[in-house]
């Protein structure tokens, strides 16, 4: 395949894209002299197989309900043991409208209203969210900072439980700590809800946004497959592709009673999936894919270290070591100031829209996420920006 040109400055304003044309509305920085670093996609053109596919649909006119989904559940199936090491069947997957539907499709088949269900925050904004909207309790399990990491706090987390607890969801690769969480430690999350009787959400959304050089992703469901009667593996080929606008993601159960309910809650619901987000799928999980991934992760890292180099030296200024994801996540509490301060200042005066740590939950406070993928040059040009805003520091 050709390299892709990720220093390709594609405009995406007037393109009916929320990270360009909703920043005003959201952050008041304006898309004309503005850089969007909030939501999480990215601003490189998928993987040229991805944009075949679609131009034979588009050729071939017709946009009838869909058929056969055979040669996407084998595109599945075949990147989940080729890239993950996961060998899989194909009627352990099923599809949902993303992988925030999937989560509110666990919600709904797995516990009831009231239920208590568990996140490590600070995490990914649309769980509490989801949460809250099916009538459960949110319970937040506060992650430990060591050296500059989140870590799980389990003693203290066991001390906090009150009984209602019926579900645990792990961000697996962390958003937006950008861990990838170890052998032991994926282990610990296994012991905690066998332990205490949890059903077990794992969202690897970010599992093939792994840094070169980082500690290997590893799926909880290959790892521990004993595992198989209480966890849902939530994956999408959406994230690693910039394909989110096809709203498709899988919800992969091994064990045949959680995936009755599961399949149930979306057959209640008429969820079936679009025959276009099928085939992009199909024609990402495959080899030609897997290379674009490999230069995209290659790029991402470059953007990684130009960004954690320009930040680290502004005084008060951390951005936590990223090991995947492309979302730097940036601690502000060293300058002293109060978040509507630094905040001001990143939006104010760098112009940089860049989600507001809050959003993420308790622990989250004193810092802001900020997208990477996007062209170098833009990078670039943000660690300018925030080194002018934060001037007065130096």
């Amino acid at each position: 395949m050709t390299t892709p040109d990720f220093d390709e400055i594609i405009d995406r304003r007037g393109t009916h894209c929320s990270k360009w044309d909703d920043m005003a509305a959201q952050y008041g920085v304006s898309a004309h002299d503005g850089i969007a670093m909030w939501v999480a996609d990215m601003d490189f053109r998928p993987p040229a197989a991805v944009q075949r596919a679609v131009e034979a649909h588009a050729a071939h006119g017709i946009y009838g309900y869909p058929g056969a989904n055979r040669p996407y559940l084998d595109a599945i199936c075949w990147w989940m043991q080729a890239r993950h090491g996961w060998q899989i069947q194909p009627d352990w997957v099923l599809t949902c409208a993303g992988l925030v539907n999937g989560v509110a499709m666990a919600l709904d088949a797995l516990t009831q209203p009231g239920d208590g269900v568990i996140v490590m925050s600070p995490v990914y904004h649309a769980f509490a969210r989801t949460i809250r909207a099916s009538g459960r309790k949110l319970v937040e399990m506060p992650l430990a900072l060591d050296q500059g990491l989140y870590r799980m706090d389990w003693q203290n987390w066991q001390a906090q439980l009150t009984g209602d607890e019926r579900m645990l969801i792990l961000c697996s690769p962390h958003n937006p700590g950008g861990r990838v969480w170890s052998e032991p430690e994926l282990r610990e999350v296994a012991d905690f809800c066998t332990r205490n009787d949890l059903i077990l959400i794992s969202d690897d959304i970010h599992c093939d946004l792994v840094m070169p050089g980082a500690p290997r992703h590893r799926m909880i469901a290959a790892l521990i497959p004993e595992l198989a009667d209480r966890l849902v593996t939530l994956t999408a080929a959406t994230k690693s592709f910039n394909i989110a606008g096809a709203h498709i993601g899988n919800a992969i159960v091994a064990d045949p009673d959680l995936r009755a309910r599961f399949k149930a809650a979306l057959m209640a619901r008429g969820i079936s999936p679009a025959f276009m987000g099928m085939d992009m799928v199909a024609a990402a999980y495959s080899p030609e894919g897997a290379e674009w991934i490999d230069h995209l992760c290659a790029y991402l890292d470059g953007n990684r270290r130009l960004f954690d180099q320009g930040v680290n030296a502004i005084p008060g200024l951390r951005s936590m070591p990223l090991q995947a994801t492309y979302l730097a996540w940036v601690d502000f509490s060293g300058t002293g100031m109060a978040q509507a301060e630094f905040i001001a200042r990143v939006e104010g005066q760098a112009r940089i829209a860049a989600n507001h740590g809050a959003s993420f939950g308790t622990g989250g406070e004193d810092f802001l996420r900020f997208n990477l993928a996007t062209p170098r040059a833009r990078v670039a040009e943000a660690v300018q920006r925030l080194a002018a805003a934060f001037s007065d520091l130096q």
